[in-house]
């Protein structure tokens, strides 16, 4: 025969123990997807920046040629962009064409979305969208 504690505890998870390990996750979860969606911000950014340059370097040849000035061709430009955004595996992304000081540029927007792998689990949204944008112009001259 065996001898029986006093306590009778045997087998069983102390509610403290439960509680803790679930804030451990939740910490864990918080700290992983946190950088996840911080990579994603930062991969967003080079996107946009690389399509905007690759944007920038569209210019109207002919009128360069004529000897007017050198600005972006938008045409060429809209198709540079989405030719590397598409061959970097990126789907979302807007662009436009603001004049500022007189010079047009092209400023891009590229979307990215993260998938959550832990804060998933306690019930937050399992995706979330962020966005990265970059602003380019054509080179026409020394600095």
């Amino acid at each position: 025969m065996t001898a029986r504690r006093a306590g009778r505890d045997e087998g069983r998870v102390s509610l403290f123990l439960a509680v803790a390990m679930t804030g451990v996750l939740a910490v864990i979860g918080v700290a992983y997807d946190g950088a996840g969606q911080l990579r994603s911000l930062q991969r967003a950014d080079n996107l946009a920046a690389e399509a905007a340059r690759s944007g920038g370097q569209a210019v109207d040849r002919a009128r360069a040629i004529e000897g007017g000035p050198k600005e972006i061709d938008e045409g060429d430009a809209r198709a540079a962009v989405r030719d590397y955004l598409s061959a970097a595996g990126a789907t979302g992304h807007q662009v436009s064409f603001p004049v500022i000081d007189g010079e047009k540029q092209i400023r891009v927007r590229v979307t990215v979305t993260y998938r959550r792998h832990m804060l998933g689990l306690f019930g937050m949204d399992d995706t979330v969208t962020v966005s990265g944008e970059a602003t380019a112009r054509a080179l026409t001259g020394a600095p």
